[in-house]
């Protein structure tokens, strides 16, 4: 399994989920993050600032874009035959208007049309998928990663340090 966007909020969950469930995971990040994402269970670690983790031969049975930084058909290229390519969130990378939701509407429409099986992860709560992440939380097997606190007053302090990318895991605001 690939994890873009692994050492953030919704990539470190992604990290520790994918491992608890079996799976062997890359994870991509910054240089920075690269100790955090070892350390909730990435077999391997790629800094995509000195790599491009889609100009290489592996090829991933699933790859969790959550980054959203790479073009569909560059991360095709490194997606087993039939894998499966899951796209989570939008990034505001579509312009002002679609914000990024592009992405997730081309990857529905070339489905049908490929031998790899690609989609979008919009997430629902589920009480029996809450349960079941309580108790891999409650056997440590998923732990939060929390990069920093912020007090109320300090939430456009905390906006500024989730939009420059510096948050290692989840930020908190304590209310």
């Amino acid at each position: 399994v690939l994890v873009t966007g692994a050492g953030g909020g919704v990539g470190s969950f992604a990290v520790q989920l994918a491992v608890a469930f079996g799976a062997e995971v890359t994870g991509v990040c910054s240089g920075g993050k690269a100790d955090l994402v070892r350390s909730l269970g990435a077999a391997d670690v790629i800094d995509y600032t000195r790599e491009d983790v889609t100009a290489g031969s592996r090829r991933f049975d699933v790859i969790i874009d959550i980054a959203g930084h790479r073009p569909i058909r560059r991360l095709r290229r490194v997606l087993a035959r039939d894998g499966r390519l899951i796209i989570v969130g939008s990034e505001g990378h579509g312009g002002r208007w679609l914000q990024g939701v592009d992405r997730q509407l081309r990857v529905m429409m070339l489905s049908p049309f490929v031998s790899q099986r690609l989609g979008t992860l919009i997430s629902a709560e589920r009480a029996d998928d809450l349960r079941y992440l309580a108790e891999l939380m409650e056997a440590g097997a998923v732990v939060p990663a929390v990069d920093r606190t912020f007090s109320l007053d300090e939430v456009p302090t905390a906006i500024r340090y989730l939009r420059d990318g510096r948050a290692r895991g989840k930020v908190v605001v304590v209310v």
